[in-house]
């Protein structure tokens, strides 16, 4: 299955994407019980993170009610996904943790440094927390004039954790993947740079906002694209960034040198995760400026502005747009 958030007045409701329409699915259950249609759940909330929450009976609900679409009158509960505004599958995660999976992007950003691989990368993966209250979706993404200077994107891959866990092994951890999204990590280069000399952070670099969508998308969806192995589940879906329609970033997700399975128990040691927890990916191969740059694709160095579209598409996940705004306070 394949979800989104999409605003209506000034709240954003949880719905299925079938076809060229969304299905609300808190609307549509409603609709359904009161036509006498036998479903799980007493209702379904609107809100992405309570549906999470309500586990297999939710989920089994969701694929009940886009079977009736084409027999029972769910007309009043769909609106066409074109005219609809989106904002991120998960508005307000419950937390945002992002990794540092992808190889590539490491050796070339300590290379670019002058400074060798560093060898730990290969006994754990790491991951730092962000701000899952500056979430965005596709769309404007507003900063400030101090995010402006080197201010750059990170293409990654975000997965939402579906059920309660804790002390997760990697051999089962995919069990608690929900589904997948497209994710930017937004990041004001010269602020990170100042603040990481401390040797604590990211924070002010990274915490203004960080962008998920269009859509969630189940793993039962990506199955033809899925590499079983034994450190857990890869895909091989392609990714690529453009910057006003100019392609500058392309790599693959099956590139993760750790496994959303391995950060999962790596996460969830000693730790409760929870339903709507969001963890990235960390940025792939050339998918950011700072890289790039870096590497001397862009000679001189390139940085986003005000102004500029950014487009983050990774296969099956479809594509996350967004325009910079100069924010007026």
């Amino acid at each position: 299955m394949k979800f989104a958030s999409y605003l209506a007045g000034r709240q954003y409701r949880f719905a299925l994407v079938l076809g060229d329409r969304l299905l609300d699915l808190a609307a549509a259950h409603a609709i359904a019980r009161a036509a006498g249609m036998r479903l799980e759940l007493g209702y379904l909330p609107s809100d992405a993170v309570e549906f999470l929450r309500l586990g297999e009976a939710a989920l089994h609900d969701a694929q009940r009610l886009a079977e009736l679409v084409p027999t029972l009158d769910l007309h009043a509960a769909t609106v066409p996904l074109a005219e609809a505004i989106l904002g991120a599958p998960l508005p307000r995660p419950t937390s945002l943790r992002d990794g540092y999976a992808f190889r590539q992007h490491v050796e070339a950003a300590r290379r670019n440094r002058g400074l060798p691989m560093i060898p730990e990368f290969d006994e754990f993966p790491v991951f730092y927390f962000s701000n899952h209250q500056a979430v965005t979706g596709p769309g404007d993404v507003l900063v400030m004039p101090r995010h402006c200077d080197q201010l750059d994107f990170e293409l990654e891959c975000a997965i939402v954790i579906g059920k309660e866990g804790r002390n997760i092994p990697a051999e089962r951890a995919d069990e608690y993947i929900a589904g997948y999204m497209v994710m930017n990590d937004w990041s004001a280069r010269a602020l990170q740079m100042q603040e990481m000399k401390l040797n604590l952070g990211p924070a002010k670099g990274k915490d203004f906002a960080t962008s998920l969508g269009p859509f969630l998308v189940t793993r039962d969806e990506l199955a033809a694209h899925r590499i079983l192995t034994p450190q857990g589940e890869r895909y091989n879906l392609a990714m690529v960034a453009r910057i006003n329609g100019e392609e500058v970033s392309r790599g693959n997700l099956a590139d993760m040198h750790w496994t959303f399975a391995q950060i999962i128990e790596r996460a969830s040691y000693g730790v409760t995760l929870q339903p709507g927890d969001v963890i990235g990916s960390g940025t792939c191969g050339t998918g950011c400026l700072l890289e790039l740059n870096g590497s001397k694709v862009f000679d001189p160095p390139r940085w986003l502005a005000p102004g500029d579209v950014v487009e983050c598409e990774i296969e099956g996940l479809g594509v996350l747009r967004n325009r910079i705004v100069l924010a007026s306070d």
